[in-house]
Order: C-alpha cells, then structure tokens, then sequence
C-alpha cells in the first residue's frame, strides 16, 4: 500500500470526491458540498438553486446509518447540519433537539450527539443553561472580525502555496477554477458555491502547513453560513469570478506577494456581498 503523507492524502481525497460528485439526476441535481473530510448532500433544483426543497433535501439525505462506520456517520451527520446552518434550515439561535433532529435525519441520537459536540468544537453551536444545544449567534461585528482573520490566513496560505505547491497541485486547482466558471455560466449557484469554497481549500492544502489548514478549517467553518449568503448576491458574480481568475494567475505564476494580497482583499470583500437585511434573523 502506498505510504502518502498528510497532505497527499487530502488531496488525494479532494480529487475523488470531485470525480465522483456532482452527480445529474432526472429532478435535479445533487451537490455535495466539500467542507473537510465530511460531506452534506443536498438537493438543488434545475435551475441550481438552493430553494425551500434544498433545504429540507439536506436533512433528508443523511442516509441510512447501517452504511457508514460510526466516526464517518458523526462526521457526515455534523457536516449535514452544518449545511442546513449554511442555508438556515437551522437558523442562529435555533434549538437543537436530538429527538427531533434524530428522527429528521434518521439516525440514532448518539452519533447525532457526537455531530453536536463537534459543532460546538467548531464553535456552530452553544449549550445554554435554559434552552440546551441551539445554533450560535454571531454579531456583525463578529463575523467582520472572524472575516479579517481569515482573509489573513488565506493570504498567508496563499503566499505558502506559491513556494511549495506542485504543479499538479496547481494543475487541479486550476481544473476547479474552469468548473467554477461553468457552473457560473449555467448560473448554478449551488455547484458555483461548493466548487468556489473547495479552491479555497485547496489553495490552503497547496500550502503544505497543516497547522494553518487546521485554522483556516476552524474559522471557515465557523462564518460557513455568511460565504454561502454572501455568495447569493447575483451583481457580485461577475467580480467574484474574475479574481478568481486573477488567483490563478497568480498562483501558476508563482507570485506569492500580489496572491496573499488579493486573497485577504477577496476574503474581506465577503462583508461587502451579504445582504444582511435579507438573513434570517436569530430565533429568540
């Protein structure tokens, strides 16, 4: 058996999850949206759309717990709802109650309740003295501060990867930027949205610094729901792709300078894209 390394091993693992999804089916497609090593499914709509349907599809598409080992159905269960967090299936401040979560999502409540305690690693959900496990509020003020830092860790990865990413490294992310852009000429925003996300990554895991993709994973997770909003802002497609492009550029350029820079300029633009009228407000 092949001895990889960390690093070969989630990219390795991030080229066969892009083999094998999306897959079109005859109502519609199903988009798994990469975050990590776990994997949501949730089902969009021709036109790509994350809709009512959408929603209700990510909790529905859990699947049977009798076909995955316990840690990867904790893991897939936590990756789940942080999809429905994403789309405010599960709003900030909703509460989370294992029976009904259970039932909705048909597993047994202990995996569910070690999604849970994941989630609250990740800083997704908060146990309160009187109403238990609900969604985590942020401020604006707290995402704007979360998106600063991140837009920091990404430049700095960014510059990281420019020294030590391989070509063929570059080579698939180049290949996740032009399925970026068709989703963008098809308007699909749910695979334009999972495949935007998935570039960042790899970006990150290009960087060869696991210490820094452990944060960049912890804080992305963490303002997960407000890329995904920020991302619906159809007049902001249009800029978002082009510097895209320009990242790309960049990066098989190798010039880690002007890459860090546009990476924490791009991050930071997220603020700007978020229609913060139109959130779903938290639930008292």
């Amino acid at each position: 058996m092949p001895n990889f390394t960390h690093n070969q091993a989630i990219h390795a693992g991030v080229r066969l999850f892009f083999r094998l999804w999306p897959r079109v089916e005859r109502n519609g497609i199903s988009t798994a949206i990469a975050n990590g090593w776990g994997m949501a499914v949730i089902k969009t709509g021709d036109d790509g759309d994350l809709g009512e349907d959408a929603r209700s599809g990510a909790a529905g598409e859990a699947g049977s717990e009798a076909a995955w080992a316990p840690a990867l159905l904790s893991r897939q269960i936590a990756q789940t709802l942080r999809t429905m967090i994403a789309t405010d299936d599960l709003p900030p401040g909703a509460r989370l109650r294992e029976r009904t979560l259970a039932e909705r999502l048909q597993v047994s409540r202990t995996p569910l309740r070690e999604a849970l305690n994941i989630l609250r690693g990740d800083g997704l959900v908060t146990l309160t003295p009187n109403r238990g496990a609900v969604v985590t509020v942020l401020s604006s003020a707290q995402v704007q501060e979360k998106l600063a830092v991140l837009g920091l860790i990404e430049g700095f990865g960014g510059e990281l990867a420019c020294q030590n990413a391989s070509e063929d490294e570059i080579a698939e992310i180049r290949a996740l930027h032009y399925d970026m852009a068709a989703a963008f000429e098809r308007r699909d925003r749910a695979v334009y949205f999972r495949t935007n996300q998935a570039i960042h990554r790899a970006i990150q895991v290009a960087a060869h610094n696991t210490t820094l993709l452990e944060v960049f994973e912890q804080i992305n997770r963490q303002i997960y729901r407000y890329r995904y909003q920020g991302s619906l802002n159809a007049q902001t497609w249009h800029t978002a792709l082009a510097e895209h492009e320009e990242i790309i550029r960049l990066l098989s350029a190798r010039a880690a300078e002007a890459l860090g820079a546009l990476l924490r300029a791009h991050v930071h633009s997220t603020w700007d894209k978020i229609d913060w009228a139109a959130l779903t407000p938290a639930v008292k």
